[in-house]
Order: C-alpha cells, then structure tokens, then sequence
C-alpha cells in the first residue's frame, strides 16, 4: 500500500461540506456517554457501599469495562463496515442497557459492567467510523471538535449527575441509566445507512493483523495511532488515581467529590477540542505533540498540589492540553483509515491499542497499589511517561518536512 502522506490530503477535498446527519449523531453520542459514566460512578458508589475495600477492585472494575475493546477489536471494525450503522448503534445501545440492568439485580459488578463494555466496544468504531461520511477533509477535524466536546460534556455530566443520583438511590441511578441507553438507541434510527463494504471472508484475527501491519505503512498512522493510545493511558489511569489521591490529600469525602473535582478537567478538554480547529489543522498534524508535552508536565505539577483551588487549575490544564492533542489525532486516523482499510477498521484498530494502553496503565497502577505505592507517587510517574511517551511517538514525523512549526 503506498503511503497517503498528510500534506496530499487538502488536494483530494472537493467542498467544504458537514452533512445534518450529524446532529443526531452527536445527540446519540451525548446520551449514551453520559449514561456510559453515570454507570462508572454508580458502580464505584456500590463498591464504596459495600464489602469490597480493596485497593483493587475499582481499577479491576474499569479494566473489565476496557477489556472488551482489546478482545473485541478485530470484529468491531468489520461489523462497523459491513453493516448499516444506524443499526449497529441501536443494538450495542441496547447492550448497554442490559449490562446497567444487570446491576439492578445485584449481578458482581465487574461482570455487570463488563457486559456494558461490550456494548461500548461494539458502539466505538460506528460513531467514529461515520464522522468522514459525514464531514468532508477539511471539516472533519471541526467535525471531532464537535464529537469530542459533547462526548466530554457528556462525561462531565455522567459523572456530576451519576454520583449525586447514586449517592442518593442507586436504584434510580441504574434505572435513569437503562432509559438513556433507550434513548440514544432510538435517536440513532435518525442516521443515514453509511457505506457497507463487503465483509472480508476468512480468519477475523489474521485480517485485522494484516490490517494493522497495512494501516502502519501510512506517513503519520503510527503518531496516529500510539500517540491516541497515549492519551487514553493518561486519561483511564489519571481518573483511577484521582479516586485514591483526593480523598487522601484534598480530603474528600464521597463519590460525588471526586466527581465534582473532575469538573475541571472535562471542561479543559471541552475547551482544548473548541479552539484546536483553528490552531492545529490535519495539515499540520505535528503541532499536536506540544499539548501532549504540556499535558504531561501538568500532571506532575498535579501530583505537587495539595489544595482544592490549585488541584482544580491544574485540571483545567491537563483537560485543555488533552483537548487540543486527541482531536487531530483523531481526525487524522479516521482520514487515512477511510482512504485504506475503511474507517470503521480504522478506529476499531484505534480502539484496540488505546484500550490495551489503558489495560496497561490501570494495571500497573493496580500492581502498584497493591504493593502500597501512593497515589501522588504514582501521578509523578505517570506524567514522566507521558512525557517520554510523547517523545518517542514523535520519532515517527521526524522524517517529515516541519514547516509549520
């Protein structure tokens, strides 16, 4: 497969378009996540109501959740591509609802939200998969502003809303979360059918190796890709020891706290995906990896804070810097996989790397914790791999020409 590098790309755009379909689309999403991480925070309220004290058992809980995009990963893209997608989203939404009800019914939790992480798994690659059909080149990275910002309000909102329900009746938490599942899944009937490609016959796991071995031959996949995982290493293993490091120095006291503390991180990222269209486009994709540096220096500086004012203005840093590296990356991936493998295969493929960089991360923590290390012990480190992480992703534009820069 010959290289697509970035800088060919404007060349092949015709106009300048974002189809309407989008705003369903985006209304679906923001549903579904806000029920996504009303379930997290419900789920991390029955485990601190319950028996399960462990320093383990919430980043298990969240690794059971990321698991299913690892395993899952080289069947999501291809029904992503090979079936209509509004269909798609309506069952993996229904999916999601029954891992919620699972709750209800007092099923072990890691299982229960295992079940949603299916859903989400399945849910992933279409969501992302269609923005290209729906935004042309130069309009795609708006395009993830906009996915990303209301994915993010969402978050917040899951989490505000999720723990302050769930504080109050877990009940009713699990109950609001099945409706919005329902919810989101009608929405989606709104969608147009997308681009079905054939399905590819044979072994799953020997394509989907095959794909990536193709994908990877791409100027700029490999940033792309591993810079993507990154972040989310960064962001799974950041809110898990948030959930550690805030009760013991800001002293805070219940799931609704810590909840509330993250306010300021979702709204940096809102931020960061508003104002990257405008400084970073696909054009210029190697800017990208400034953010990402100052993103790691803000969790170091993080893990020095010790009062709610400057731990909530360090957030808002990280949250914005965050921002502004995930949505070209984004942008840039799902492009190539749309030009190559198909942009559902693409972001599965995305998928599959970002959520084994989370695996990774949430379970080094585990181990760490287990073994007593403390949570601003490990932020420390953490924003040190990040840095260097940064770097050495960044080896792979080395051979490109930075005039941008």
């Amino acid at each position: 497969m010959t290289p697509l590098p970035t800088e060919s790309l404007p060349q092949q755009v015709k106009a300048s378009i974002m189809n309407k379909h989008i705003y369903p689309l985006l209304l679906a999403q923001f549903l579904s996540a806000l029920a996504d991480n009303a379930v997290l925070f419900t789920v991390i309220a029955i485990v601190m109501k319950s028996a399960h004290t462990e320093t383990w058992y919430i980043p298990a809980v969240q690794s059971a959740f990321t698991v299913a995009y690892v395993i899952l990963a080289p069947w999501a893209g291809e029904i992503a591509d090979t079936h209509a997608k509004p269909k798609i989203l309506l069952l993996a939404n229904l999916l999601k609802a029954c891992g919620a009800a699972l709750l209800l019914f007092d099923v072990e939790p890691i299982l229960a939200y295992s079940v949603v992480g299916i859903g989400a798994a399945i849910y992933n690659p279409v969501k992302y998969g269609i923005l290209p059909e729906l935004a042309d080149y130069d309009q795609l990275v708006k395009a993830n502003s906009l996915m990303e910002g209301s994915t993010i309000l969402a978050i917040l909102l899951g989490m505000l809303a999720g723990a302050k329900l769930a504080d109050y009746s877990v009940h009713w938490a699990l109950l609001a979360c099945v409706a919005l599942f329902i919810i989101s899944a009608l929405v989606t009937v709104l969608l147009p059918k997308g681009d079905v490609k054939k399905s590819v016959s044979g072994s799953k796991i020997i394509a989907f190796s095959q794909e990536i071995g193709q994908f990877f031959t791409l100027s700029g996949s490999s940033f792309a890709v591993l810079g993507s995982g990154l972040f989310w290493l960064a962001a799974a293993t950041l809110r898990v020891i948030l959930i550690a490091w805030a009760p013991l120095v800001l002293l805070t006291q219940n799931t609704t706290e810590i909840a509330t503390l993250t306010l300021f991180l979702a709204i940096g990222i809102i931020i960061g995906s508003a104002v990257v269209p405008r400084l970073i486009p696909m054009a210029h994709i190697q800017r990208a990896r400034i953010p990402s540096y100052c993103m790691a220096l803000g969790v170091v500086a993080l893990s020095f804070t010790d009062t709610m004012l400057t731990a909530r203005a360090a957030l808002l840093v990280i949250g914005m810097m965050g921002g502004m590296f995930i949505v070209p990356v984004n942008a840039i991936l799902q492009e190539l996989g749309k030009e190559t493998i198909g942009s559902g295969r693409a972001v599965a493929l995305q998928g599959f790397f970002n959520n084994l960089a989370m695996l990774l991360g949430v379970g080094c923590y585990s181990l760490a914790a287990a073994r007593d290390t403390g949570p601003v012990a490990a932020m420390l480190v953490l924003g040190g791999v990040v840095f260097v992480g940064t770097f050495l992703v960044s080896l792979s534009l080395r051979h490109r020409t930075l005039k941008a820069l």
